[in-house]
């Protein structure tokens, strides 16, 4: 089910908001403006996909993580996968993703 939030006549409908989104585009820019600051667009999904990552397994008081849990997590989600050089550069198949 698909609930919303008229904003013109409250903010907060019980739990659904918009506080959470917000919070993570907010999060995504600062990191793509800050730390990444040359991306490419071919790889923007995997910057995206590192995000969701980090904003879902942050340590919260309802699920206290610690470093070591993240890495563990992230290791269990690239086992058997591989990524190769035409892939990572955007080179893949007879066009490039340019």
């Amino acid at each position: 089910m698909h609930d919303v939030v008229n904003h013109a006549e409250r903010y907060v409908n019980g739990q659904v908001h918009t506080n959470g989104l917000e919070n993570f585009w907010s999060l995504l820019k600062r990191t793509l403006n800050g730390t990444y600051v040359a991306v490419e667009p071919y790889h923007l999904e995997r910057y995206i996909d590192e995000q969701i990552f980090r904003f879902n397994n942050r340590a919260t008081k309802d699920n206290p993580l610690t470093d070591s849990d993240r890495f563990v997590a992230a290791l269990a989600q690239v086992a058997n996968k591989r990524l190769t050089f035409a892939e990572l550069t955007g080179k893949t198949g007879s066009q490039e993703a340019f």
